[in-house]
């Protein structure tokens, strides 16, 4: 992962591949890019080519010329003021406090098969219990510091995504070359490579299938680790890109082989594909297990990360951006004031399982109730990286986007279009899957939207300056 000259260690291609890997990739969205068949393709470069490349790239400078600071906070911060730079990490917290119960139903589809009780993954109230139970589990957990988690995040990692990712793979390939049914062949989707373009219903799910793409702006702090970082960071991101996509889309394609589209379930997707293919192979004694290994990686992401981002937010609370109470740790030097306000904020974000009509419905408009944040928090990023190629043009970066201020624009101008166009979409009922009252849908996003840019907003109002001077006495 790192080598070594003159003593410095430097971070390997491979190494920061792999952390991007990391960063980026979950088993939870197979199933939402299953639905689609073949169309799966147009959604993957789209993501790939338009928003993935782009983050990459355009972190990657914004990190070496910044190395130092605190990420995207700091990035907005240096081009549009601490205001907005509060505005942006907030937002890019907000939605991983939004993810956690995605993620976690994630994790209730796997342990439905674990008791042997397939219709518990379309339960509502299973699926509530278990995210309020799991996830503060792992919130108390996490007040005792982050060793003892980031173990079960590493092994998590390794046992609950690239193992049953790889596995769902491999026996999708030999359910396909031993002549077995293909079920988007069937449909007659076997040359429909585009989704239909007829409205825009059809293409809800590309603002959702986005966001699976979304975090590479994590590993791009890495940059500076590396020897050479101009050639080596393209080599790592190409790299990484390169494993996403065949994860993704063959992952995607064994699912959708074997479950016809109408079928998937967005939580219990992965669940179902491997419990035909298992069966097929007469090893369907291993689906508990599965399910057990699936969840577990769920659980270790959510550790993984339950502490990680709110400490962006913390620093926004060291520098006095909000009120004191929320910048004091405990004795292991965690925010537990912080974690406390997450945990009643997915707490509350839960009770959508409740009211949406089907649990796939609550998956999907969480997903896109995450996406809308973390989309507004990438246009903040694009637009500062090109007014830092003006104002700042003096501070030097390790790695700098070729063809002068021109590929600045291009590169950050042809993100914005996709963050744009995605965020548009994203307030369209899929008609891919029910989701009860349009107008319902279309209302619960606006007003998230609006609360998510008006509380920062509102704080940045009312902000004392004596917030700083508490903090620091």
């Amino acid at each position: 992962m790192k080598s070594s000259t003159s003593g410095k260690q430097y971070l390997s291609v491979f190494g920061l591949a792999m952390l991007s890997v990391a960063a980026v990739m979950s088993l939870r969205g197979l199933p939402m890019m299953a639905k689609e068949g073949l169309s799966m393709i147009f959604y993957i470069l789209f993501s790939s080519l338009l928003f993935l490349i782009p983050v990459s790239l355009v972190s990657a400078e914004l990190a070496t010329g910044w190395p130092k600071s605190g990420g995207v906070y700091r990035w907005v911060k240096e081009a549009y003021g601490p205001k907005t730079g509060f505005i942006a990490i907030w937002l890019q917290w907000l939605q991983n406090v939004i993810w956690y119960p995605t993620v976690l139903s994630f994790a209730a589809a796997g342990l439905s098969y674990l008791f042997l009780d397939q219709a518990l993954a379309s339960n509502k109230f299973f699926n509530f219990a278990i995210i309020l139970v799991v996830y503060w589990g792992a919130t108390f957990a996490s007040f005792k510091g982050m060793k003892t988690a980031g173990k079960i995040a590493t092994y998590g990692v390794i046992g609950g995504t690239l193992f049953p990712g790889v596995l769902i793979i491999l026996l999708g390939i030999l359910w396909v070359v031993m002549g077995n049914k293909v079920e988007f062949i069937q449909a007659g989707q076997a040359l429909n490579f585009l989704p239909n373009f007829s409205s825009f219903n059809s293409l809800a799910f590309l603002a959702g299938i986005v966001l699976l793409f979304a975090g590479m702006e994590v590993g791009a702090v890495h940059v500076t680790e590396l020897k050479k970082p101009t050639t080596q960071f393209p080599s790592a991101i190409f790299t990484a890109m390169f494993v996403i996509i065949i994860i993704f889309t063959l992952g995607s394609l064994a699912v959708a082989a074997v479950i016809p589209a109408s079928s998937i379930d967005l939580n219990a997707g992965i669940m179902q594909g491997l419990n035909e293919l298992l069966d097929k192979f007469n090893i369907g004694w291993l689906l508990p297990v599965m399910g057990f290994l699936i969840a577990f990686g769920a659980v270790g992401g959510v550790l993984a990360w339950i502490v990680g981002p709110s400490k962006g937010l913390l620093a926004t609370a060291v520098d006095g951006d909000l009120p004191p109470f929320m910048a004091k740790t405990n004795k292991n030097g965690v925010q537990q004031n912080i974690l406390f306000i997450q945990g009643l904020i997915v707490t509350s974000v839960s009770f959508v399982f409740l009211i949406m009509p089907t649990v796939s419905s609550a998956f999907f408009i969480l997903s896109i109730l995450t996406v809308a944040p973390y989309l507004i928090m990438y246009f903040l990023l694009f637009i500062s990286a090109i007014k830092l190629r003006y104002s700042r043009p003096d501070v030097e970066r390790a790695f700098k986007l070729p063809w002068g201020n021109f590929g600045m624009w291009l590169i950050a101008g042809i993100g914005i279009l996709a963050v744009l166009f995605a965020f548009f979409i994203g307030f369209f009922p899929p008609e891919q899957i029910e989701v009860g009252s349009p107008l319902f849908y279309v209302s619960f996003l606006i007003g998230g939207v609006i609360v998510f840019v008006g509380i920062p907003m509102i704080i940045n109002k009312i902000k004392k300056p004596e917030w700083k001077k508490e903090i620091k006495d």
